[in-house]
């Protein structure tokens, strides 16, 4: 049967799929746009099977507040490929998986792979669906969220880092202050808000190096535990996030930095996803 460009260019634009690929499977499909859909899903079931080992070292980071300024989320897809990444039809997928992300329950990859990614798909069959159209493997690597009084978003140039900065205070200049920390999260990547973030598994390391440390230039033994703990309180200021030098002020941290933008005014969490 005859299929005309209207059914190809609808197909196209419900699925991105190339404009051969789409004709192809309406000419198998019979002109049944459902089963053409069908039909291009199957193939990147069949894409997705050979790819399965196939590593995704490239891909995208977004982040995103919602309308009411109190919730975040940030997802990562990875791809294959730089190539595929700086198409402007994969930011517009990553771009649509955080809009759906923001309305869905799911705080994690697991279950927003179950979720509806529309009236027809889950975000694991639209996923399976563009491997089919893309030809690499795809997988979201990366879903977390926050929520609180105030919620800022930070895409670094190139979208291959991204944070979430969530504040104990709206307002002017509490988003404004904001941004300036979310900046700091992706460039300075904090381990954790404060010391009572920083598990004791890591504690633990930071003391025996740090032991290891000292008795390697020569210091007594009984000494070494004080200086191992001297270091590892310069592990906390450069790695939790509120004791870190402000990067804008390095005589501050950015507690004292949020302090002297308002009083009470300090990040309850945080969140920071990088690719590379």
């Amino acid at each position: 049967m005859k299929i005309t460009a209207s059914q190809v260019n609808d197909l196209r634009k419900k699925t991105g799929a190339g404009m051969m690929d789409c004709k192809k499977a309406l000419v198998e499909a019979e002109g049944d746009e459902q089963a053409a859909i069908d039909i291009l899903r199957k193939k990147g079931q069949k894409v997705a099977a050979k790819r399965g080992d196939n590593e995704t070292k490239e891909g995208l980071v977004i982040a995103k507040v919602s309308n009411t300024g109190k919730d975040g989320v940030i997802l990562s897809l990875s791809c294959e490929t730089d190539f595929v990444a700086k198409n402007d039809d994969f930011y517009a997928l990553v771009d649509s998986l955080v809009d759906v992300a923001a309305e869905s329950g799911a705080d994690n990859v697991d279950a927003f792979m179950n979720e509806k990614y529309d009236s027809s798909l889950t975000v694991a069959e639209k996923i399976t669906e563009q491997i089919g159209v893309i030809g690499e493997k795809l997988e979201i690597s990366n879903l977390d969220k926050v929520h609180s009084e105030a919620v800022v978003a930070y895409n670094h140039p190139g979208n291959q880092i991204a944070s979430l900065v969530a504040l104990s205070k709206e307002g002017d200049a509490a988003m404004d202050a904001g941004k300036q920390v979310a900046m700091q999260v992706a460039a300075m990547a904090p381990l954790a808000l404060d010391k009572e973030g920083i598990d004791q598994e890591t504690i633990d390391r930071e003391i025996e190096v740090g032991k290891e440390l000292a008795i390697q230039e020569g210091k007594p033994a009984d000494m070494a535990e004080k200086i191992a703990m001297g270091r590892l309180n310069k592990f906390f200021k450069e790695n939790t996030l509120l004791s870190q030098a402000f990067i804008k002020d390095n005589k501050k941290s950015v507690e004292q930095f949020l302090k002297e933008t308002e009083d009470g005014l300090t990040v309850v969490d945080f969140k920071r996803v990088a690719l590379k």
